[in-house]
């Protein structure tokens, strides 16, 4: 779990700590636990090693006060359509879950806390079909035939003699915030009867959701979990003015607390630290799978102490239930092809000493067996990817694009850091993890913005004032190289390949001011197609800003809000992205449809109209709208029938609207979904 700190940085600049952070691991490897006394061991010593790290931060006063930990986690008909659009993944064959799903002739939505189902196809016989109540707060699902699986979070009362607190409020004692525990729910829906949706089975897993991808029947879902911290494990000494106001004795004090901590995480038994597993049976009852602990691999890395768990679940045996691998410690940036399974987790870095760095370590899982995964290897990286989209695997080998942080000493001023930041890519052998080639600086000090990589090719983003795209000539994984920056103003945050030479981005325009600075108060969304055929002379053929200062889009920052459509090759694509802007005219002044533009790969980008759903959020909506409500437009989905017309369904919170391409603003149909409250 993570312990809320608040740390000065520059109060600890030139004091030497009583414990040091320990060294980044260069030698990688994930050990499976032989015994539960080993995993036992694994889990008190780094327990004892983060807690007297924690507290010896207060010997210096580099810290304003830390937050006791919570005892749990951190907070059909009329045929089909001749081609639509479904959620936009990452890898081929490899799903990823979304809040919306479709097949051409249903659409299912999560809203509130409820599945709606919606009969879709033909567009102007859009309509609400049925509904059902998922417990918990559901976020994401997928969809495999007839069969709905949906994640939702589930909030259980905190273990122990904390009193159990609801979900809306806070409850402080002595500075500390205690919520429930983090589970993770995962329920089989059978849609067969799109009108009754029915429950087929319920898993409750410890932790909240972090990633998950389906590959046929197998669903793989990533957890990160906290451990149960002993409930008498203090995190500072009884207030004292004589000894917090002597430096010594204050001292004095923490060693004490650190070693009476110590004791009460030796004593206490490993099945203490985890949760298990439930799965309800038919008749409601509900039966623990409790963690094995040969489950467990061991990381020899320093990582923060919680728990990582890949879940298994094999969708054509269900009654087999989940299967587990875990890690103790952090869960990072997933990155899964059909056979494998990445995991990139930080090195645990909290000291402000010159010369720590940014750091990832790197746990590759064989997920080749629908019913389990397997550990392969491991590595350490520089740097830390921002997302899936970092990575790439082809031909055996992993490309992995991070961007870099260090603290360095401040040579303007003495006794202080500054960080530094970067970007690199490395090139290591799958299924060994062993590094064969790197690029060490893409762009001196800028982080990534966005990645992708395209055959043997790579294009990054970067940003601090301006936007360079940067490319890459991977073909000889020995020998990487940086070709050609191209420099623009702004940057993009998404790059999309729309066909083996062109890349369609979205990101923001951002003019510079006269003293070369971004000037925000000018920022748009910006959609931009780059010619990438010649790595030697990459060009932006086209820019289309959409927008206000004040406009937005989701798919800024969430690919799956990013719907590039192009059924035919013979004519220029289509992209849908939900679009919102504000002006100060109250609710007419607010904005929110689904964006559609046509998209010429050789070199234009036009209006192609606009979806919205207004009299929807302004009837339903009100200033109060909550975060589990958000009746403004968020996906979209593009079908074509037989006869070439093709049609738009944009889909909110509050319901889903149909429309033909060439008359928006006349829509066929539209779908509410009754509100539910939480």
């Amino acid at each position: 779990m993570r312990l809320l700190i608040c740390v000065a940085l520059l109060c600890a600049c030139g004091k030497q700590r009583a414990e040091r952070p320990m060294d980044i691991q260069s030698h990688v490897a994930l050990q499976k636990a032989a015994t539960c006394d080993d995993l036992a061991r694994t889990v008190q010593d780094t327990a004892v090693r983060q807690m007297r790290s924690q507290l010896d931060l207060a010997k210096d006063g580099s810290f304003y006060g830390v937050a006791l930990p919570a005892a749990g986690g951190a907070p059909a008909a009329g045929g089909v359509p001749a081609s639509y659009t479904t959620t936009n993944t990452q890898v081929s064959g490899v799903d990823e879950a979304d809040f919306v799903k479709n097949d051409g002739t249903r659409i299912f939505v999560l809203s509130g806390r409820k599945l709606f189902a919606a009969a879709s196809w033909p567009p102007q016989d859009l309509a609400l079909a049925g509904s059902l109540e998922i417990e918990g707060w559901p976020g994401s699902m997928f969809l495999d035939g007839d069969r709905v699986v949906i994640f939702s979070s589930v909030w259980a009362a905190p273990a122990g003699s904390w009193a159990p607190v609801p979900i809306s409020a806070c409850a402080v004692d002595g500075g500390g915030c205690f919520w429930g525990s983090a589970t993770t729910k995962i329920t089989v829906v059978d849609v067969s009867d799109l009108a009754s949706p029915s429950v087929k089975s319920e898993l409750y897993v410890p932790g909240y959701a972090v990633g998950s991808r389906r590959i046929g029947t197998s669903v793989r879902l990533v957890l990160s979990d906290s451990v149960r911290w002993p409930l008498g494990i203090r995190w500072w000494p009884d207030y004292d003015p004589n000894v917090w106001q002597d430096k010594d004795r204050f001292a004095a004090a923490i060693d004490a607390l650190e070693n009476a901590n110590e004791a009460i995480i030796r004593g206490t038994p490993i099945g203490a630290w985890f949760p298990p597993a439930q799965r309800k049976i038919q008749g409601g009852a509900l039966v623990d799978v409790a963690y094995q602990c040969s489950d467990f691999y061991l990381a020899n890395a320093p990582e923060r102490l919680g728990l990582v768990t890949i879940a298994t679940l094999d969708l054509a045996r269900l009654d087999a239930g989940i299967s587990r691998a875990s890690i103790v410690g952090e869960a990072g940036v997933i990155y899964a092809t059909q056979d494998r399974l990445y995991l990139a987790a930080p090195h645990w870095w909290w000291w402000t000493l010159a010369g720590q760095r940014d750091f990832t370590y790197l746990h590759e899982f064989d997920i080749g067996d629908p019913a389990h995964a397997g550990y392969v290897a491991s590595s350490g990286i520089e740097g830390h990817p921002g997302d899936s989209f970092a990575m790439d695997e082809k031909d055996g080998f992993l490309r992995i694009a991070t961007s870099t942080l260090s603290f360095e000493e401040n040579p303007a001023q003495p006794r202080s850091f500054r960080t530094v930041a970067g970007s690199r890519l490395t090139i290591l052998k799958a299924d060994t993890l062993q590094r064969v080639g790197e690029i060490p600086s893409l762009v001196d000090e800028e982080r990534l913005t966005a990645m992708r990589f395209l055959g043997d090719a790579g294009f990054a983003v970067t940003f601090r004032n301006v936007d360079p795209l940067v490319t890459l000539d991977l073909s000889d994984p020995a020998n990487p190289r940086k070709v050609a920056e191209l420099t623009l103003p702004g940057f993009s945050t998404y790059l999309q390949a729309i066909d083996a030479t062109h890349l369609l981005a979205i990101g923001q325009e951002l003019p510079l001011d006269g003293a070369g600075h971004p000037d925000w108060s000018r920022r748009a969304v910006q959609l931009s197609i780059f010619d990438v055929g010649d790595l030697a002379h990459p060009r932006r053929t086209a820019q289309h800003l959409v927008g206000t200062a004040s406009a937005y889009s989701e798919a800024l920052w969430d690919h799956h809000a990013f719907n590039w459509y192009r059924p035919d090759a013979k004519r220029p694509g289509l992209l849908a992205i939900p679009f919102s802007d504000w002006a100060p005219q109250g609710w007419i002044g607010f904005t929110s449809d689904i964006r559609l533009f046509s998209v010429d790969p050789a070199g234009s980008i036009a209006d192609a109209g606009a979806l919205g759903m207004n009299d929807v959020y302004v009837r339903q909506g009100n200033a109060n709208w909550t975060w589990w409500y958000r009746p403004w437009v968020r996906r979209s989905v593009m079908a074509t029938s037989d006869a070439g017309e093709s049609f738009v369904y944009a889909v909110s919170d509050a319901g889903i609207r149909a429309a033909a391409l060439d008359k928006l603003p006349s829509p066929l149909a539209t779908v509410l979904f009754p509100l539910s409250t939480p």
